[in-house]
């Protein structure tokens, strides 16, 4: 595509970057990034999940700097991490360890360990809190010193249920009496999204990258079309978790991998999901039987919207019939990357003089020609 120097650019660009610049700092206010990281919890997690960059400082100084457009936020990040060297593979995380903070089931209302509703808006009236307006550091000092103080109403086995935080899987109570498939351990090195281009057919590590990757919106809008009708009955939520799993590497001084040379790095906060799918699955004879499958998700943070999205695409995506769009994995993967589909939409805003004026020419030739023959006649 051709492009033409408009005179004068440099100085008008300059301007414009002084004006953002005004437009960020005009009321005189300096916003923290301390006080985003703190107070915009749930846009710092979204921000992280499809930049695949795990640091909340960091997620909240492009949220700042991007004055809180999300989709400029995640392009920033993304950049920034794309200098990033990579020193060491992290081992396998088995998300059995997470510490739980918040765990519940669709499927059943009695669960081993029991549901754990912790911190969510499903609960609330969704009204405005005008308080909020008023709200201060003395009052929610206050605040915090109530809450803080022991519950005494828990029970000693939920207690210690919440001291350690690790709950038995629910899937696993289907799989136990067999009516859900064994998951069997894969060794293949996954493939790196981030270093290699996406190609067709894509691997299933590939696509549960490009998901947990994907705009939210987005991954939310085909996750919807799935379950209003593109090919999927109605999934139920088997279990959905928030909590924190820790991450190892290996020593790079041992010369083989053992569990008591490996250091542990830190924990990261997930949101996982396991989706149970009813199937009708053909036997012999032309016999059908009624089977349940499941789908994946799982995002950095607190993401559990875009977690039940990843986990019906998932299951979307392995079923394959191409003349389903949420089941074709080109239109979807290609369609739900953030700065993929920002950056083209965006780009129209640029010029396009020369290829705008060869389609003027085009214009005003045929109506020159039509304009002629209808004289002629």
């Amino acid at each position: 595509m051709g492009y033409v120097a408009v005179k004068g650019g440099t100085r008008a660009i300059e301007e414009s970057l002084k004006r953002i610049q005004y437009e960020r700092l005009r009321q005189g206010k300096v916003l923290d990034v301390t006080a985003v990281e703190a107070g915009m919890r749930g846009l710092v997690d979204q921000v992280m999940s499809e930049s695949s960059l795990y640091n909340e400082q960091l997620a909240a100084l492009a949220i700042k700097q991007a004055e809180g457009n999300p989709e400029e936020a995640v392009f920033l990040l993304r950049a920034y991490r794309s200098t990033l060297p990579r020193k060491h593979y992290s081992r396998t995380v088995q998300s059995d360890e997470m510490r739980v903070e918040r765990r519940i089931s669709a499927s059943f209302k009695d669960i081993p360990g029991g549901q754990v509703l912790g911190a969510s808006m499903d609960y609330s009236h969704r009204l405005l809190d005008f308080d909020l307006v008023e709200e201060n550091e003395e009052t929610v000092a206050e605040w915090l010193q109530s809450y803080l103080q022991p519950d005494e109403i828990a029970t000693e086995e939920h207690t210690r249920s919440l001291q350690d935080g690790r709950f038995p899987k629910v899937l696993d109570y289907l799989r136990k009496e067999g009516l859900i498939a064994e998951c069997v351990d894969n060794p293949t090195e996954p493939d790196d999204v981030t270093r290699t281009s996406l190609t067709f057919p894509a691997s299933r590590s590939e696509k549960l990258q490009i998901l947990t990757r994907g705009q939210t919106g987005a991954v939310t809008s085909l996750a919807y079309a799935v379950i209003r009708g593109y090919g999927m009955v109605h999934p139920t939520v088997g279990e959905l978790r928030v909590g924190e799993i820790p991450v190892y590497v290996d020593s790079p001084l041992a010369s083989t991998k053992d569990d008591d040379d490996a250091y542990f790095i830190g924990d990261i906060k997930v949101t996982e999901v396991e989706m149970l799918v009813p199937a009708t699955v053909e036997k012999e004879n032309g016999r059908k039987e009624l089977q349940l499958e499941f789908g994946y998700g799982l995002c950095y943070g607190q993401n559990e919207t875009k977690a039940i999205a990843m986990s019906i695409l998932d299951k979307s995506l392995e079923r394959g019939d191409k003349s389903v769009p949420t089941q074709n994995e080109e239109f979807v993967l290609f369609h739900i990357d953030s700065v993929e589909s920002t950056g083209f939409i965006s780009h129209l805003k640029m010029p396009h003089y020369v290829t705008f004026q060869s389609k003027l020419n085009d214009v005003r030739k045929t109506r020159k020609t039509t304009a002629g023959a209808s004289q002629e006649v």
